[in-house]
């Protein structure tokens, strides 16, 4: 498993809300059941690279909301924030109700970043086949560093 940083093209702009996508970091990773009980590595991990973004002059971060490696990514951020005012938390959400087959721990998780997140980004107001690609191309699209966790 290794972490690695990746680098878009493209120009990027949020919808309602600014964000300069040389300075926009983006998360993707695996569902935590892929990661086969590698999560405070991977935490560990995801840390030192947002760190390291920060340091290269990062400040906003997209998350895409999903279990494991984008809320883990997503709390890094709001504990950073604590001390670094200028960064800024994204949720990119596919549709409303994504998450409605989750399990409870993991709803309140994103509940908590949600209410923590500078802004809110509702992809489409309903599902359809292509949502969560569209999510994704958001991020893709507004991020010029992305942080991919892969095993």
């Amino acid at each position: 498993m290794f972490l690695k940083r990746l680098f878009s093209k493209g120009s990027g702009c949020g919808k309602h809300f600014p964000i300069e996508r040389e300075k926009c970091c983006a998360f993707t990773g695996h569902r935590p059941e892929k990661l086969y009980g590698k999560e405070a590595y991977v935490i560990a991990e995801l840390r030192k690279e947002i760190v390291n973004a920060v340091a290269d002059g990062y400040t906003t971060f997209v998350t895409g909301c999903s279990r494991g490696v984008d809320l883990w990514a997503a709390d890094i951020v709001v504990e950073l924030q604590r001390s670094n005012k200028d960064i800024r938390l994204v949720c990119a959400i596919p549709f409303p109700g994504f998450d409605e087959r989750w399990p409870v721990d993991w709803k309140k998780h994103l509940q908590l970043v949600k209410k923590k997140a500078d802004h809110i980004q509702t992809v489409e107001q309903s599902y359809s086949p292509g949502a969560y690609q569209k999510r994704n191309e958001f991020m893709c699209q507004n991020a010029s560093r992305i942080i991919a966790v892969c095993d």
